[in-house]
């Protein structure tokens, strides 16, 4: 018979429920998802994804403030009215 050991974790009430039905969805148990998660952090020695905050990089910023200029001020900024010409532009 294997031993279990046990973790105890708190979280919301309403994770706990999204992640039941995610991990339901799979057919496995949250317990179950998390000795998976468990054991992929060994094999790969550390989180077994990408851990940083969604925070957008400068140059998306500037994009996202340059499409907000152009919302106000509908002048700054080229339009296209033909997709064939916008294409060989931006190629060139």
């Amino acid at each position: 018979m294997v031993k279990a050991a046990n973790i105890y974790i708190r979280v919301k009430p309403e994770i706990k429920e999204q992640a039941e039905q995610t991990f339901n969805a799979f057919g496995i148990t949250v317990s179950e998802a998390v000795n998976i998660f468990l054991h992929k952090a060994i094999m790969v020695g550390g989180i077994p994804f990408d851990v940083r905050p969604l925070t957008p990089n400068a140059e998306t910023l500037e994009a996202m403030r340059e499409v907000e200029l152009m919302e106000q001020n509908p002048s700054v900024g080229k339009g296209y009215t033909d997709v064939t010409q916008m294409i060989k532009e931006l190629l060139t």
